[in-house]
């Protein structure tokens, strides 16, 4: 009796085992069509978007692109400094240190080295730069680094700080107060400063 349920039960294992052979190939094929991100850096049509947190680094004439140009482009994740043609869209928390003169972007005069500032307490940027939310300018200083601007700024990350300086142009954070206003030559002509703290 046992020997005959047993060859009744076979086929029926066989079949289970099978569609389950079948079920992991097909989901082995599946994942292998996926697309993949691009990942490091890549070429694209200047007329292409430029995904999130890329950057472009340098441009030449393409033959095969509408446009007549194509962007060489490159993820920021990992990175903690690199150049950028001007135009280049400025990923979120990063900053100009300084700017210079180049070829290498397709007409526009400009490169600028930029840095991430994940992780920094304080960091000196061009004028026209970006400031990162929570970052305030307490300083200023003259340049020759920024491509013609005058200026570059001293900048502090208010994370972990109960009070600071801040020059008039700055940002204030948002939960800080103004509480007091000083006379100072560094905030490059204004003649004043703020004292600012955690509200």
């Amino acid at each position: 009796m046992a020997i005959k349920t047993l060859r009744n039960r076979i086929p029926h294992l066989l079949t289970a085992v099978l569609l389950l052979l079948g079920l992991m190939t097909a989901a082995t094929t599946q994942a292998q069509a996926a697309p993949q991100p691009l990942g490091g850096s890549a070429t694209v049509c200047s007329n292409s978007p430029i995904p999130t947190g890329w950057v472009v680094n340098s441009v030449s004439t393409s033959s095969s692109c509408g446009s007549g140009r194509s962007f060489t482009i490159s993820d920021t994740s990992g990175l903690s400094y690199t150049t950028v043609c001007s135009f280049s869209p400025m990923p979120t928390g990063w900053v100009i240190n300084s700017a210079f003169t180049t070829s290498n972007c397709g007409g526009n005069t400009y490169a600028h080295n930029i840095s991430n500032t994940a992780g920094l307490s304080y960091t000196t940027v061009c004028s026209f730069s970006p400031v990162p939310t929570g970052w305030v300018t307490t300083s200023t200083s003259n340049t020759t680094n920024c491509a013609g601007n005058a200026y570059l700024h001293n900048i502090v990350n208010t994370a972990g700080l109960s009070y600071t300086t801040a020059c008039p142009f700055s940002t204030i954070p948002t939960g800080w107060v103004i509480t007091s206003r000083f006379n100072t030559s560094d905030c490059g002509g204004n003649g004043f400063g703020y004292n600012i703290r955690r509200a």
